[in-house]
């Protein structure tokens, strides 16, 4: 259990499960670029969050509500839960854009209905990601290996916050969709690196072997 003082926050679980060199970049080396995607996606979060409480067929609904949870170490605030007649909560998380092959949205999902269930003691078995791309709703399951997922993922982000150190680069095709390609720059570092291993090599090697001979 981890003191109250001490949790990080639940987003920063999504940028690790998306990419941990972005998560090292935004929170330990405090870097952040708006990009179209961002900002529309701060848009829909800020607008979900205004709307007021309200009770409708006998589902309660909260908006913009802080969750925690010592367990995990994490602290963030829901877009939208769901109260049924009985009180089991619903976590739904908005997402302005289409669902994704990784699992960070399932993960940062999950991590909110642990909150809730220490908070509020009650089992949660599933919510929801609404994509705004496609205005629908995708059902998620809170099955015991995205849980499982979650937790590993929570104390990995501990263990590379705590560690000050930003991960090397490695490129590739969800790179073009990160706001932050222009600080990381994926590309240059990863060829540089693969540069610097050939170097390393030849240079190990004796003086004629594996070489080409020019007149």
């Amino acid at each position: 259990m981890y003191p109250e003082s001490d949790l990080l926050p639940i987003s920063a679980l999504q940028h690790l499960a998306f990419c941990e060199r972005q998560c090292a970049l935004i929170h330990i080396e405090q870097v952040w670029t708006e990009n179209q995607f961002t900002a529309e996606g701060r848009a829909l979060h800020k607008r979900t969050h205004s709307q007021h409480a309200e009770t409708r067929g006998g589902v309660h609904t909260e908006r913009g509500m802080p969750v925690r949870s010592l367990e995990l170490g994490l602290a963030g605030m829901t877009d939208v839960v769901e109260f049924d007649e009985n009180g089991v909560p619903f976590p739904v998380e908005y997402k302005r854009g289409r669902p994704k092959k990784g699992k960070m949205d399932e993960i940062q999902l999950c991590a909110e209905a642990i909150c809730l269930e220490e908070m509020l003691g009650k089992a949660i078995p599933e919510g929801a990601l609404f994509y705004g791309k496609i205005k629908r709703r995708k059902t998620i399951r809170f099955d015991e290996e995205l849980r499982a997922l979650t937790r590993a993922g929570a104390l990995r982000l501990r263990e590379l916050l705590s560690s000050g150190t930003t991960p090397p680069p490695v490129y590739g095709a969800k790179c073009k969709r990160c706001s932050l390609i222009e600080n990381c720059l994926p590309k240059i570092f990863s060829r540089d690196k693969k540069v610097g291993l050939y170097v390393s090599r030849m240079l190990e090697k004796p003086i004629g072997e594996d070489t080409e001979a020019t007149e």
